[in-house]
C-alpha cells in the first residue's frame, strides 16, 4: 500500500545542476565550480555529475546574509 500524500518531489529533493544554479545566482558556472572545489557550497555527488539540493541552496543563501551597515 503505498502512501498517496506524499508525491515525489516531498521524497526526492529538486535537484539542479552547476548551470542553474549559476543562473539563479547571477555568477558564471566558473564561480560555482570553483565554490564546488573549495567545498564552499552544499552539493550532491552523483558519480562524477554535481547537483544541488534547492532547499539546501535556499538555506545556504540565508546562512551567507549580513546585516547591512546602517
Amino acid at each position: 500500500m503505498t502512501d498517496t500524500a506524499t508525491t515525489p518531489e516531498d521524497r526526492f529533493p529538486e535537484l539542479i545542476d552547476v548551470l542553474t544554479l549559476a543562473d539563479l545566482l547571477g555568477v558564471k558556472v566558473r564561480y560555482v565550480r570553483r565554490m564546488v572545489a573549495q567545498r564552499r557550497v552544499p552539493m550532491v555527488k552523483l558519480g562524477h555529475l554535481v547537483r544541488f539540493d534547492l532547499a539546501e541552496i535556499r538555506r545556504w543563501l540565508e546562512e551567507q546574509r549580513r546585516p547591512s551597515g546602517s
